[in-house]
C-alpha cells in the first residue's frame, strides 16, 4: 500500500511506485472519479496520440474523399 500528504497548498506527491505503475510522469494528467463520499479512482488521461492509431476498425474500408465528406456535411440540414 502507498501513502501520500497533502501540503498546506492542497498538493499531493504520487508516490514513485504509483506514478512508475500508472506510467506518468511530469505534465500527464490525472482524473479523479467519483465512487462515493469516500472513495474515488484515479486514472491517468494524458496518452500518446499516436497509441490510438488502429484501436478502432472500420468495416468499411473504402476510402471517403473531402468532396464526398463536404457534400455529407451539406446535406445534414436538409
Amino acid at each position: 500500500m502507498s501513502t501520500a500528504s497533502i501540503t498546506s497548498k492542497g498538493q499531493l506527491t504520487i508516490p514513485k511506485k504509483v506514478r512508475e505503475s500508472m506510467h506518468v510522469g511530469p505534465g500527464d494528467r490525472i482524473e479523479f472519479i467519483k465512487i462515493d463520499n469516500e472513495h474515488y479512482e484515479i486514472f491517468a488521461i494524458t496518452k500518446d496520440i499516436q497509441k490510438l492509431k488502429g484501436i478502432v476498425k472500420s468495416k468499411n474500408k473504402a476510402s471517403v474523399s473531402i468532396d464526398d465528406m463536404n457534400t455529407a456535411i451539406a446535406n445534414m440540414g436538409k
